[in-house]
């Protein structure tokens, strides 16, 4: 699963010339975000031109009636998008970028707590999460929209099987378009919904700060501190 991450670079001029995001999206550093929060995307408009948004994490389908649902919904697995409900119109039609830097996933360790991981890619550059957004009103067409967003999963790789056997589809640059683009047939869409090539897997074992969700601060990132007894 994916249930934090980071878009800390401190330049958001990088990602604005990476992506499409335009001059009205806000970007800020944000170094642990977490289900609930407002997060950076790139979705379409009508005629599937790419636009920068603002999405909610954890997506709330247009047929739901209570908009908590979208705490239970921050990733949908690739193998199940075009036949679950909740995900198979936004599949077909709705589809975006996550902007992210990192994610975090937890290593249990026995008689231990948990080590925190942040995981990126190998070079270190900006990425896009394969996701999925959509629209809610609560039953009332002329109701401000709630607009959010789930990030797709598929299994993990080799880096990083030992810690979890899920992470999120960290698409390749060239892909993007593809996922975005309306008129991509299914199969090649499912193509897409690879994992992230072991060789360009980056991870960095990191101290405990990341464990609050409440806590959006550099210290996230900081590394573990060296066990008890380490030579040096």
């Amino acid at each position: 699963m994916c249930g934090r991450y980071s878009l800390a670079g401190p330049d958001p001029s990088v990602l604005r010339e990476r992506f499409a995001l335009g001059e009205r999206v806000a970007v800020r550093r944000r170094f642990n975000v977490a289900p609930g929060d407002d997060v950076v995307a790139v979705t379409t408009d009508r005629e599937g031109n790419p636009r920068g948004d603002v999405l909610r994490w954890g997506l709330v389908p247009h047929w739901t009636d209570d908009p908590r649902t979208g705490f239970k919904m921050i990733n949908a697995r690739a193998e199940t998008l075009a036949e679950r409900p909740a995900y198979r119109e936004a599949f077909a039609g709705r589809r975006c970028l996550v902007l992210a830097d990192g994610f975090y996933e937890w290593e249990r360790r026995p008689g231990g707590p948990k080590q925190a991981w942040w995981i990126t890619r190998a070079d270190g550059e900006p990425f896009a999460f394969a996701g999925l957004w959509a629209t809610w009103r609560g039953g009332e067409p002329e109701a401000e929209p709630l607009r959010t967003c789930t990030i797709v999963t598929t299994r993990a790789n080799a880096a990083i099987g030992h810690i979890h056997d899920r992470m999120p589809v960290i698409l390749p640059r060239d892909a993007e378009a593809a996922w975005l683009d309306h008129a991509t047939p299914a199969g090649a869409l499912h193509e897409l919904l690879a994992p992230l090539d072991p060789a360009a897997t980056g991870m960095r074992a990191v101290g405990s700060a990341v464990n609050d969700a409440r806590y959006d601060g550099p210290a996230c990132l900081d590394s573990a501190p060296d066990p008890p007894g380490t030579l040096f």
